[in-house]
């Protein structure tokens, strides 16, 4: 490095040290301060260090000189602050020298003169430090003065006393003469001495045919022509490189330079007077890039004298981007007056003008061009780090060299790979194939590594040639299919960098191009979707289209276009616009479907047109489809919290519920309803989605398992609607093929297909099993989590109805997508469920349920085949068989169950009744004969209507009738098969009765079983499913027709019916309408009893269900008189109807949303059933007027709940009848006390009044101590006095309770007073004696009643107070 060239280094110290002082972090002030213990020794080592490097490149040197010369003047200064001694700073100067003299003194002349410039120049203000460095200078003048008589000024040699004032003059008049002699006088050659003779020779053997001569028979020829001609050496230089531009034939000249030894300066100079006064040429640039190649000049020399200057080049790049930004902001704003701004742009032959104009005028870019021509690349490599990145390669001809130099370095690595191998043409021969010089070409994929930075370095710019992509595509997807199930290498790895960088940006570059973008995909879809989806987030950033400005204006085109295409997308231009959206896809498929999600998000009418137009992708936009879907889902996507884009069409910062938090957002409903629809039409991949969803759930999140009701319902064709229809419902307990023929609103064979794409995606790393889980874990956690408190009621109920039937959904497909030993093996153990994963028992069950019956069938099939005559096997036997089959497959399950629950609970139920009941379904208890005939009369006419239609062809009506046909077959056996299955199940359960319920001999009066059953059995499943609420029903009615011991069905449907209030209040809106089929379920058979004596007679009046007096004795045989006669049954019927009403009208008074919603809920599904009697509908027609009428400026979903039922039940009048119709109303006369015989434990007595007629008025204990029988016009009757002690002396006792009765608007019951008289005793040595009671009632009118205020239906009491309105009682002893 000159001397020149080391001051323009130095000149700006301050500049140096600003710019060094991160580059030298051990330049800090505890070096000086603990200069005697560490810092010396340190300084020394580094200085050091830089001064022995040898062999270094341009750049290090440069950098080492610059850490060398920022360190001693950090410590001369140090000196001069008198931080460090002067002495010792002599001693590291002189240390130095030692290592390299000539460097080091070249270097520290250099700071000398620059602190001697700072320190003058400061004056008075410095003039200590000035001193000191006097003294400095002095003391170092002995080693140093050569140097410093050079650069140092006179002045300062005539203030440290080194010399005489004389000798200073002297020395300043050699130095003027000198410089005179170097710079001003001109040097006389003697140019009548050089003969011309000899250039002429010169330029006549350089210009013969090179092949017949060496360069070493040239070297003499030069030699001796300059010392027989005496010619001029520089221009001797000058003409043998212009034969070298001439003839660029390297391997002749280049040893000829290396053996000429000219001096690269003196090269560098001939070759900028010719870049600078004669047209440049690209053969003059290929002799410079040669030249480059092989070391004869450095680019550091050269690049000085190229142009433009880099600060040119860099604001217009600066100006590229800036423009291009500008441009997209334009695009981006929208204009009121409605037309379109299509922004400053220019024509393609002016485009390409101005870039052929700027690429002749940039001497850097050509010589850039002509490196790669030759293969230069180091030299390229360090041409581009001098320029802003992709500045050099986004010219045309610089990217097209780039292009052949990689085809060149890849090209016996496609010839291994391709079909064609060695018989492939290439278009344009190699010129660099021989040249030593050039990289080395890719043979296989060890050395892909050491070139792929070159592919990396030509990024998008590799579009202009679409052929060489398609070769590198090969080669990646090659090397992945041959690494499949492998350990990964860091070539994988690799390849990913190549995608990102190179060939996803330049896809951009390419309009419509689909075959590429198909042929990408093969390399896509071998990387897993975390992969795939990191690489398209980078490839629709803003950052990376930020760096090249065209691909910030092709984006923007594309926006431009995709805004075009969705303002004029319909139903009627489907086809055109979707063709037009699949070749805009092909090219930059993200910011396409991420403007098309915002518009769905804001207008769901789009749905449909553009599920259809989406049909024209290509495998790789389904993909990128499915990746914007789910940014656009998530609440944490980065294109969702940028505020300041300027191309992101994404609608940010929106939230995931309405303003009042109550509801789901509507756009979150569309996305999913999206995203259902094109994952039911296309391939896309569902695996994504899925662990979107789980990672969800983990997160406590529940709102986006609408995405996965969605996917599953238009998928697989099961719905989760809880407004099927009750003849759906009633096809639901059939077989599957009446399920799927009848049960759902679309056909799930038309849903195979899809089916069986989502079954796959569910495979992937256990994600059915996953989901599920989470689902079931989910439901509590919204209700109970502390993270989701604050969160709306209704919404939370919401989020919990939208779980479970989710969850239902979710786990009926996988019951019914793959055969039952599939989802057995992929389900964990019921008590793993339980245990581990705490799933609450009624989602096990739910899960297993599928499993039990599949197993319990094998169990069946292979119990009765391993009988010798199991063709032969009667009924009776084939139902024995089923038992014991049954018996073993649910034996472990029972024995889980009792560990599951308290063993108090199994004093009441036992384990295999629990089990019992939730191990079976609907279809295990009741054949819908009706659901059946209805869908054969429909099949039948679809077949008659295909025969008479004109537009089929013959063979299509014959098809068409076959199929019907064999439909109606399989229907018909399939209702066969249900049919023998429910007596099996029947005939099990018949044979199971006796041990489901305890004996009452070892329980209280109570009956604590038919509460352990409601708790445990009955309303955690009825509020479960729909079909389940049905199941429910059915099973109560079952277990009574049964004539099970120990169950009271009376006792069951009154703890139903009598207080509904806080069942109703703590349901959920799909919870009220299963709770309602539910009631509606069991008022229907309630009401068909109630209906019809014979029936009653025939179901009833004989069974233990009805039985009113429990005896203690355990014998299966009843009076004839221990069971409720039809005229009181009657009366029970009506006082479950007055209940019911009484509980609703409480709910509609209150003032609470969740109670008023769900009690209209109930209304409208038991409307069926209930009301029966005038007075209590016109009671709740009433009360739902005053619902509707307050609701109506409030909440438009209660008014329009209100106004529907409304409506149904004014239709319904008509149909209604009167109290007297309903029941016999009867006025007590007489009073009939009926003792029963106990044992020595328990004594109960049962008062049975006397009602007019012939029939008597008998009530019976629930256990609440509530009459079953009590009228509606009482609310209350006397308890029951029971005598539970042995050996204990019950002293008589006498009661008066006076029971206040109230009049029901309608009724002719008068006011009165109940007086109940009540004697009891007890005794006995043996500890058990009969009991002897009488009561005596009297009834007595009582004038003072009269102005008690009455109680009526449209006045019930509110939620404060208590649920059931108690009688107020008077004792008296």
């Amino acid at each position: 490095m000159s001397l020149d060239e080391q001051m323009d280094v130095v000149s700006p110290v301050r500049n140096v040290r600003r710019q060094l002082r991160s580059r030298v972090p051990w330049l800090s002030h505890d070096l000086w301060t603990s200069w005697d213990k560490t810092g010396k020794i340190e300084f020394y080592t580094k200085c050091k260090e830089c001064l022995r490097l040898e062999k270094q490149s341009t750049r290090d040197t440069m950098s080492n000189n610059r850490v060398l010369v920022e360190a001693i003047y950090e410590l001369v200064l140090s000196g001069m602050k008198r931080i460090i001694p002067r002495d010792r700073v002599i001693g590291m100067l002189k240390l130095l020298l030692a290592v390299n003299p000539a460097k080091f003194s070249s270097l520290l002349s250099d700071v000398w003169s620059t602190i001697d410039s700072i320190s003058f120049s400061r004056g008075t203000e410095g003039s200590a430090r000035r001193d000191i460095f006097v003294q400095f200078t002095k003391e170092l003048a002995n080693p140093f003065f050569y140097l410093f008589e050079e650069k140092l000024d006179s002045e300062l040699f005539s203030e440290n006393g080194i010399m005489t004032s004389g000798e200073i003059k002297q020395y300043q008049q050699k130095f003027i003469r000198l410089k005179t002699k170097t710079y001003y006088k001109q040097q006389k050659f003697n140019l009548f001495r050089e003969e011309p003779e000899g250039y002429g020779k010169l330029i006549a053997e350089l210009c013969r045919p090179l092949e017949k001569t060496t360069y070493t028979y040239m070297l003499n020829v030069v030699h001796s022509l300059i010392g027989t001609c005496y010619l001029d050496p520089n221009r001797v230089l000058d003409i043998v490189l212009e034969a070298f531009e001439r003839q660029p034939k390297s391997d002749f000249f280049i040893p000829l330079l290396e053996q000429l030894k000219p001096e690269p300066n003196t090269i560098c100079e001939i070759l900028a007077f010719k870049l600078k006064h004669v047209e440049s040429s690209r053969s003059l640039f290929n002799l410079i890039a040669l030249l480059l190649q092989h070391k004869i000049i450095l680019l550091d020399a050269i690049y000085p004298w190229l142009k433009p200057d880099n600060r040119i080049i860099e604001k217009q790049w600066e100006r590229q981007l800036t423009e291009a930004q500008m441009y997209a902001k334009q695009a981006m704003r929208v204009r009121l007056d409605g037309k379109e701004d299509n922004g400053p742009t220019l024509d393609e032959d002016e485009n390409l003008v101005e870039d052929r104009s700027t690429y002749t005028e940039n001497e850097k870019l050509l010589l850039c061009k002509a490196l790669l021509d030759i293969g230069a690349w180091d030299v390229v490599h360090n041409l581009l780090q001098r320029h802003p990145k992709f500045s050099l390669v986004s010219c045309a001809p610089v990217a097209r060299s780039l292009v052949r130099l990689i085809n060149y370095l890849i090209d016996p690595i496609y010839n291994t790979i391709s079909d064609l191998g060695g018989k492939r043409k290439v278009r344009r021969p190699y010129y660099w194939l021989n040249n030593p010089k050039a990289p080395v070409q890719i043979s296989d994929y060890d050395k892909v590594e050491e070139s792929i930075h070159i592919i990396l370095a030509l990024g998008p710019y590799i579009h202009c040639d679409p052929i060489l992509i398609y070769k590198i595509i090969r080669i990646i997807k090659f090397y992945l299919e041959g690494v499949q199930g492998k350990p990964k290498t860091e070539i994988y790895y690799t390849f990913i960098d190549v995608l990102d960088e190179v060939l996803l940006p330049a896809l951009c570059y390419l309009d419509a191009n689909c075959a590429i973008a198909k042929e990408l995909w093969t390399v896509l879809e071998h990387y897993p979707y975390q992969i795939r989806f990191r690489l398209y987030g980078s490839w629709k950033s803003e950052e990376k289209a930020r760096i090249h400005p065209t691909l910030l204006r092709k984006r923007v085109d594309h926006l431009k276009n995709v805004k075009h295409l969705m303002r004029r997308i319909s139903k009627e231009n489907v086809k055109f616009m979707g063709r037009q959206l699949g070749k805009l896809t092909h090219s930059i498929p993200a910011i396409v479907f991420d403007y098309i999600l915002s518009q769905i998000q804001l207008f769901d009418n789009l749905t449909t047109p553009v599920i259809d137009a989406l049909k024209y992708l290509s495998p790789l936009g389904y993909d990128i489809l499915g990746y914007c879907l789910l940014e656009a889902l998530s609440p944490h996507a980065p294109q969702n919290n940028k505020k300041n884009s300027d191309l992101s069409v994404m609608l940010g910062d929106r939230a995931r519920t309405k303003h009042d938090g109550s509801t789901i957002a509507p756009w979150i409903q569309y996305l999913s309803t999206f995203a259902g629809n094109i994952c039911k039409k296309y391939s896309l991949d569902l695996v994504p989605l899925l662990q979107y969803i789980a990672n969800q759930l983990k997160a406590k999140e529940s709102l986006d398992l609408l995405l996965l009701k969605q996917i599953v319902e238009k998928m697989t064709g099961i719905e989760a609607a809880e407004d099927i229809t009750s003849e759906q419902l009633e096809a639901m307990s059939g077989g599957e093929l009446l399920k799927s023929e009848a049960g759902y609103f679309g056909q799930l064979r038309t849903a195979k297909k899809s089916a069986t794409r989502l079954r796959e995606a569910t495979a992937h790393n256990d994600l059915a099993i996953t989901l599920c889980i989470l689902m079931s874990q989910q439901r509590n956690r919204i209700i109970y989590d502390e993270s989701q408190v604050g969160l709306h009621t209704k919404l939370v109920g919401k989020l919990y109805d939208q779980c479970q039937d989710t969850l239902v959904q979710f786990g009926t497909f996988l019951a019914t997508s793959c055969t039952l030993d599939e989802y057995a093996r992929k389900i964990p153990q019921l008590e793993t469920l339980v245990d581990e994963y705490h799933v609450d028992c009624d989602v096990a069950f739910f899960l297993w349920r599928p499993v039990f019956s599949h197993l319990i069938l094998s169990k069946y099939e292979e119990l009765r085949r391993a009988s010798k005559a199991h063709k032969k096997l009667t009924q009776i036997q084939l139902e024995g068989v089923y038992a014991n089959a049954s018996e073993s497959v649910l034996e472990p399950v029972v024995s889980v169950m009792k560990s599951y629950l308290p063993p108090k609970t199994w004093e009441d139920v036992s384990p295999q009744f629990f089990v019992t009941f939730w191990s079976l379904t609907l279809y295990d208890l009741w054949v819908p004969s009706e659901a059946y005939t209805r869908e054969v009369l429909r099949i039948k006419q679809l077949a008659a209507t295909a025969a008479e239609n004109k537009e089929f062809t013959s063979s299509k009506r014959r098809k068409e009738q076959e199929r019907c046909s064999q439909l109606i077959d399989k229907l018909q056996d399939e209702q066969r098969r249900q049919s023998e299955h429910v007596r099996r199940v029947l005939a099990k359960l018949e044979k199971e009765k006796d041990f489901w319920f305890a004996p009452r001999t070892q329980k209280s009066a109570k009956n604590e079983a038919v509460t352990a059953f409601l708790q445990l059995c009955l309303f955690p499943r009825c509020i479960f499913t729909a079909p389940d609420s049905l199941y429910c029903a059915q099973f109560v009615k079952t277990i009574h027709l049964l004539q099970t011991p120990n169950f009271s069905t009376l006792i069951c449907y009154d703890r139903v019916f009598c207080d509904i209030i806080y069942t109703v209040t703590s349901c959920t809106e799909n919870e009220a309408n299963r709770y309602g089929r539910f009631l509606n379920a069991l008022l229907t058979t309630v009401m068909k009893w109630h209906g019809d004596k014979n029936i009653f007679q025939q179901e009833c009046a004989s069974f233990p269900g009805f039985v009113t007096k429990f005896r203690a004795t355990n014998t299966s045989l009843a009076e004839s008189n221990d069971h409720v006669d039809y005229e009181n049954y009657r009366h029970v019927c009506h006082k479950w109807h007055y209940k019911i009403t009484k509980c609703v009208i409480v709910c509609l008074e209150s003032k609470d949303f969740t109670q008023i919603r769900n009690a209209l809920i109930v209304l409208k599904r038991i409307l069926p059933s209930f009301p029966r009697v005038i007075n209590l509908a016109n009671a709740v027609e009433k009360w739902v007027e005053r619902v509707r009428g307050e609701q109506k400026d409030k909440r438009q979903d209660l008014f329009a709940l209100a106004t529907s039922y409304i409506g149904q039940l004014k239709a319904k009048m008509p149909s209604l009848i009167p109290e007297e119709a309903f029941h016999q109303k009867a006025t007590p006369e007489k009073t009939q006390v009926q003792a029963v015989k106990t044992d020595s434990k328990v004594q109960k007595i049962v008062e049975v009044p006397k009602a007019t007629g012939k029939t008597s008025q008998q009530d019976t204990k629930d256990g609440k101590g509530e009459s079953i029988g009590q009228r509606a016009d009482e609310t209350k009757l006397p308890k029951v006095v029971t005598k539970a002690d042995e050996g204990k002396t019950l002293k008589p006792e006498t009661k008066t309770v006076r029971i206040k009765t109230s009049e029901i608007k309608g009724n002719n019951v008068s006011d009165g007073s109940t007086k109940v008289t009540s004697t009891s005793s007890s005794g006995g040595s043996n500890g058990a004696e009969k009991a002897k009671i009488s009561r005596k009632i009297e009834i007595k009118s009582s004038s003072k009643e009269k102005d008690i205020k009455r109680r009526k239906i449209d006045d019930s009491p509110s939620p404060s107070s208590s649920t059931n309105t108690k009688s107020k009682y008077t004792s008296k002893k």
